[in-house]
């Protein structure tokens, strides 16, 4: 009678303290260079070391900027954070994958395209979107500075056992609509508190025809309707993905790998704390109008006439207003919700044979170097440069405002990551969420635009 999630934790609980927490075991560490610096410091004041360093990799990511990686950081805040990790990485002896090497991205993207993040893991971080690594079917959320800290001394961390959810979609999607459709769907519906308190586990039958990427992007977006995290059960597409990958166990240890692997599912009589149904077929391709991801709607559909006025006034936006045909000045594709190879596909596939508009800027930023590396194997760069538009180099890129890639003050950004919050590009920045297919639909009009009136084969 145990769900998914009751098996991966209770498997990892080390002990329980008596009307408090749990001690969790935690597999897989990830750092990068924004959360880390106060935890290492605080391993150096008390004179410990890391207690398992090889289950700890770190990269940097969020400072990193996507132009001239080969030369010095300008900015000098970032540059001391990317300085700082590169030291305590030397200094404690962790795997680190820097900067402008082969290995590097954004960490939630090379975690599982590397194969270090395997099902039945608990996997943490000092980042809220840690939830994506749920995909293979593994516990992963994000923690504190203090937790990390936690962690790295004792590999365990004190937590609270999260209620249980289950999420399900059943159907087809419809042509055009994608896993972020999906999310922002649900975010919709639930609003950005709709899950506080539980562990999300998807399932259904449209949740089961997602491809690994598809279903990276959904857990990545747990966090946004308020979740501990989101994970999908372990199933073939599951073990096809992370077969020969680097990190991921070989010949007999795969086999008994995959052997255990398939065990981790709910079992059929499992109960949920809370149980929602939803179908495929009601989800359309989605975009936000508002300074959170659960204000989204229909991209041909109106503002509902019941929104809050301050997020409206931020965006320039009205009741009732349809957005359809609204001028936009940038397109951002990438972040760790959509900047995977398979999103680049889809961003190609609308742009092939069309030219940039003219009044739009676009930064299209891969997840990894890894990802990179696919977009010029498969040829995409050519034909995105056909289209008028330039790839940059990895990282978070202006899925945040922390690198030199900002949304100016007042313009209007159609953005593929996951947050819209006010600044959340840059100071003043008006940011409108959607997938990879409506990005690129708007970076070829110049104004929003519904992806299934455009003449594309949608995948």
């Amino acid at each position: 009678m145990n769900t998914l999630f009751d098996k991966i934790w209770d498997a990892h609980v080390v002990q329980k303290i008596e009307d408090g927490p749990e001690q969790l075991y935690i597999d897989r560490l990830y750092c990068h260079e924004v959360t880390s610096p106060q935890a290492f410091d605080g391993l150096r004041e008390r004179g410990v070391r890391c207690f398992r360093p090889e289950s700890i990799i770190c990269m940097p990511d969020h400072n990193t900027p996507t132009q001239d990686q080969d030369k010095p950081v300008s900015n000098p805040v970032s540059r001391a954070q990317l300085e700082t990790l590169e030291k305590n990485c030397r200094e404690f002896g962790l795997t680190y994958y820097g900067m402008n090497t082969p290995d590097n991205g954004i960490i939630h993207v090379v975690g599982p395209e590397k194969g270090l993040s395997l099902p039945g893991m608990t996997i943490v971080c000092g980042d809220s979107h840690t939830s994506t690594h749920g995909a293979v079917g593994a516990v992963a959320f994000g923690i504190g500075t203090s937790e990390v800290e936690m962690v790295m001394a004792s590999q365990c961390i004190l937590q609270q056992k999260p209620g249980t959810m289950r999420i399900s979609i059943d159907g087809r999607l419809g042509k055009g609509v994608t896993a972020k459709d999906m999310a922002l769907y649900l975010m919709m519906k639930l609003t950005t508190g709709g899950a506080t308190g539980y562990f999300v586990e998807y399932a259904g039958s449209a949740v089961r025809a997602l491809s690994m990427e598809g279903r990276l992007t959904l857990c990545n977006l747990s966090i946004e309707m308020g979740a501990r995290g989101g994970l999908v059960a372990p199933d073939e597409t599951t073990f096809e993905y992370l077969k020969g990958r680097q990190y991921a166990p070989k010949g007999e240890d795969w086999d008994k790998a995959v052997e255990y692997w398939k065990t981790l599912k709910s079992d059929e009589d499992a109960v949920f704390d809370r149980e929602l149904h939803f179908n495929a077929e009601d989800i359309p391709p989605m975009i936000t109008y508002g300074t959170n991801p659960g204000m989204g709607m229909a991209v041909d559909g109106c503002i509902p006439m019941s929104s809050p006025s301050k997020p409206l006034d931020y965006m320039g936006f009205r009741p009732g207003q349809k957005l359809l045909g609204h001028p936009v000045d940038y397109v951002f594709l990438g972040a760790c919700t959509n900047g995977r190879i398979e999103d680049f596909r889809a961003f190609a596939s609308v742009v092939k044979g069309r030219k940039k508009a003219g009044n739009v800027t676009a930064w299209l930023v891969p997840g990894s170097w890894a990802v990179d590396r696919a977009i010029r194997e498969e040829h995409l760069d050519e034909v995105l440069e056909d289209a008028g538009f330039e790839l940059r180099q990895p990282g978070c890129s202006a899925c945040l405002a922390m690198n030199d890639d900002k949304i100016p003050a007042g313009k209007y950004s159609v953005s593929t990551s996951n947050r819209n919050f006010e600044g959340r590009q840059g100071q003043g920045a008006r940011t409108i969420l959607a997938s990879p297919y409506t990005a690129a639909a708007a970076a070829v009009t110049g104004v929003i635009t519904d992806p299934r009136t455009l003449d594309v084969d949608f995948k």
